[in-house]
């Protein structure tokens, strides 16, 4: 029964995974749900300093930041930055191979036009995979944990936010996965830099009101435009975080479940095999029975 007992140890160790990927899918489900009430509470923050900022915009015309729009008088660069967002750990299915593809695709198409590419890894999967094709990391950031912090995030950011401020980058897109629900996640590769004309869009509902400021106008724009970018960056990280824990989970239940077909599909093969072997024992005894 040499080969039954090869069986039961495949048996034992099919069923020792199985243990772990359980026992990770129920700490992945418990650490979604922390992530989705993060995610969700950082949506009214950044829609609402959105809000201000363009009616701040709208009320002074005659001043506008670089971050809405390059300056007149500047020279394009050819250069073009990435804020690439990916995951710590792996065991997420094709979480982060979907919005590398992606990023891959875009920086593809921007160097067929004539621009060089630099970039920022938030996370070690997206740091491994820029230094394997050789994009130029200006920093990164990585074991961010399950909580992040902005005052962690905004310093490796900020050499990007402030080489495209002195005109040394023509665009910075933010590349990270939108969570959508538990079975769904998008690989989304947004324009973050200068910000897009309809993000900017006044309140048209509501009137418009005459502001004063303290010490002036261009001081109090510039500072609530860095903190929407920066409230931007923040809440790509959270949707990253809520949609790891989201994939994770599902990838976990799926070996799961594989590993119970598998354990099942072993213990028919060696059942067959035991049967067999006692088939023969049998046969053997009432050959040796009928001979003697």
């Amino acid at each position: 029964m040499a080969v039954g007992k090869e069986i039961r140890g495949k048996i034992k160790s099919v069923e020792n995974t199985k243990k772990i990927t359980k026992a990770m899918e129920m700490v992945a489900a418990s650490k979604m749900r922390k992530a989705q009430d993060r995610m969700r509470a950082a949506r009214p923050y950044s829609e609402k300093i959105r809000n201000i900022t363009a009616n701040l915009a709208t009320a002074n015309p005659e001043y506008t930041h670089p971050f809405m729009a390059k300056a007149k008088n500047a020279q394009p660069s050819k250069k073009v930055g990435f804020i690439i967002v990916t995951t710590d750990k792996g065991l997420c299915g094709g979480l982060n191979t979907n919005v590398l593809r992606l990023v891959t695709q875009k920086s593809r198409e921007l160097e067929q036009a004539g621009n060089k590419i630099e970039a920022v890894a938030i996370g070690n999967k997206g740091l491994g995979f820029l230094n394997r094709i050789g994009v130029p990391v200006v920093s990164h950031v990585i074991q961010i944990g399950d909580t992040p912090h902005l005052d962690k995030l905004i310093g490796p950011v900020k050499v990007m936010l402030d080489a495209y401020q002195e005109g040394q980058l023509d665009a910075v897109y933010l590349c990270y996965t939108k969570f959508i629900n538990t079975m769904r996640q998008e690989p989304q590769v947004e324009q973050l830099l200068p910000l897009a004309a309809d993000r900017m869009e006044a309140d048209k509902a509501s009137r418009s009101w005459d502001y004063l400021y303290e010490p002036d106008a261009a001081v109090v724009i510039d500072e609530l435009l860095v903190r929407y970018v920066e409230a931007l960056i923040y809440q790509a990280v959270a949707e990253n975080l809520a949609s790891e824990q989201s994939a994770r989970m599902v990838a976990m239940k799926s070996a799961s479940d594989n590993a119970g077909n598998v354990i099942g599909e072993l213990k028919l093969v060696y059942n067959k095999t035991r049967q067999a072997a006692i088939t023969k024992e049998l046969s053997e005894i009432v050959a040796g029975a009928a001979a003697v």
